[in-house]
């Protein structure tokens, strides 16, 4: 059995190979479909319009070689390295603010320590590469800087594209256009969307939010790491880079579609919960498990399970949390 992942990540003493090999052998099938689908969409031309066919494809799943640059062309992050030539390298020639420099050297080490390919042992060592990204991203976007989120955020994206210019233009996808204001540093947009999912839940899984207002326990402290990771480390590698998929494509309401469906899914589970710490770990227990790791099925999950959720559903209630968050301010 192989102890590290074709990304690098080493498995837990506790991994389930047998019933990973069970998955992955079925879910190899899907893949291989996948690849000649998509081979025959991007037919060489490296391009895409948005369309009906291509959202069920990227819902699908990305084959991993075409990953990269569909996610760059469909989060526009290709459009913009393109209008904006040598932009990346002259951030990094440029004047740098040393307070910025320290804050993101101190997290180099804590960025995915069980990763083999961010060790400074390793040849190429990705931390340089994840550095860059974000020294370069905190100069160009002063209203951010750098945040702790971010630092796995772009490794992830360095993992997968092998580029640390298309790294940075991803991230700047990310965190400039479909996260609204997660890192600045009010970070009033995680907190709102933190409580837009509370709202949510009140809708469609009320039995749930009723349990948490009863025992107090508020949103942030068991989905806070959901949203400012988008679930990095907390889901399966494989699981993240799917919704990673949609993510891209269709905008911050995945992640909504994403948490309701654990909540729902493990309904039974969360309520027999009796206390506050029992909350608590109840949610660190639904992000486990094979429903997890089945990635393929747990898409079509997300998309099912939570019922209809349109972004002017999401925008109105951001609306109401934000000015609620600003009255308690």
């Amino acid at each position: 059995f192989c102890r590290v992942d074709p990304y690098g990540f080493e498995r837990p003493e506790d991994f389930d190979y047998a019933s990973y090999e069970a998955f992955f052998s079925r879910y190899l099938v899907v893949l291989t479909r996948r690849a000649i689908k998509w081979s025959k969409l991007l037919k060489g031309n490296n391009s895409i319009q948005k369309s009906l066919k291509v959202k069920r494809y990227i819902r699908k799943g990305i084959p991993n070689e075409h990953r990269a640059l569909v996610w760059m062309i469909v989060s526009g992050a290709q459009a913009n390295m393109e209008q904006n030539p040598g932009y990346y390298h002259r951030l990094l020639e440029g004047e740098k603010n040393a307070k910025l420099l320290e804050a993101i050297k101190t997290d180099m080490n804590r960025t995915f320590p069980d990763n083999v390919k961010f060790r400074k042992t390793a040849d190429p060592c990705l931390q340089h590469a994840l550095y860059n990204v974000l020294v370069a991203y905190g100069h160009h976007n002063k209203s951010v800087g750098y945040c702790q989120g971010m630092n796995f955020i772009a490794g992830y994206l360095i993992l997968i594209t092998k580029n640390e210019e298309e790294s940075f233009w991803l991230l700047d996808a990310l965190i400039g256009r479909i996260l609204p204001d997660y890192y600045s540093p009010a970070m009033l947009g995680l907190k709102t969307d933190q409580e837009v999912l509370g709202e949510l839940v009140k809708m469609k899984v009320p039995a749930v939010a009723e349990l948490m207002e009863r025992h107090g326990v508020m949103w942030t402290l068991v989905v806070s790491r959901w949203f400012i990771c988008l679930f990095i480390d907390i889901l399966p590698v494989e699981t993240v880079l799917r919704i990673w998929d949609c993510l891209f494509y269709e905008g911050s309401k995945i992640i909504f579609r994403v948490a309701l469906t654990l909540i729902k899914q493990n309904q039974a589970f969360i309520l027999e919960a009796t206390n506050f710490p029992d909350i608590c770990d109840k949610f660190k227990q639904i992000t486990k498990g094979t429903f997890v790791t089945e990635c393929h099925t747990f898409m079509q999950k997300i998309f099912t399970d939570p019922g209809s959720l349109s972004m002017a559903t999401i925008n109105k209630l951001r609306e109401t949390c934000r000015e609620k968050l600003l009255s308690q301010g």
